[in-house]
């Protein structure tokens, strides 16, 4: 087992439990919130494994994931939207902790890359996991202002 392999055993320990103890109870705000963090985790595990066993295709799945998940989440946002008017806020923690895992992953995984077409690949799934983060934070703001709106 090398260092890329512990590190996504590491984070699929410490971060699969929250987020399905999220996903299974509590508000429906929070449950889409964590299924969001989920998709999150499961990119960033794909990241490490790719090159822990030194498969470039598993980014490929990376990608897809990193498209598919803030996706998800703006879906269940506006399905669910009226549902999610009375469950509270979520403050900005989940945004910065898609930003600081992201970071925390891509950087060594950048570091460890020779300048190329795998590289790019790398930053452009950092560019939408933390801006699709971003974009299902403030969708998921934004659904408990609509309700407000309708109810005005």
């Amino acid at each position: 087992m090398n260092g890329w392999l512990a590190a996504a055993a590491a984070l699929m320990a410490l971060g699969v439990a929250p987020v399905l103890w999220y996903v299974a109870t509590g508000p429906l705000r929070r449950r889409v919130a964590a299924q969001n963090t989920g998709t999150l985790l499961v990119c960033l595990v794909l990241l490490l494994l790719a090159r822990g066993y030194d498969r470039p295709p598993y980014t490929d799945i990376a990608l897809v994931v990193a498209l598919l998940g803030p996706v998800g989440t703006l879906v269940y946002a506006r399905l669910l939207g009226p549902e999610m008017g009375d469950d509270p806020q979520q403050g900005p923690r989940a945004t910065v902790f898609a930003v600081l895992a992201t970071a925390a992953v891509l950087l060594p995984l950048c570091l460890a890359e020779s300048p190329g077409r795998s590289l790019i690949k790398l930053l452009v799934i950092g560019a939408l996991l933390v801006g699709g983060n971003i974009v299902s934070s403030k969708a998921l703001a934004g659904a408990r202002a609509e309700e407000a709106d309708d109810r005005g």
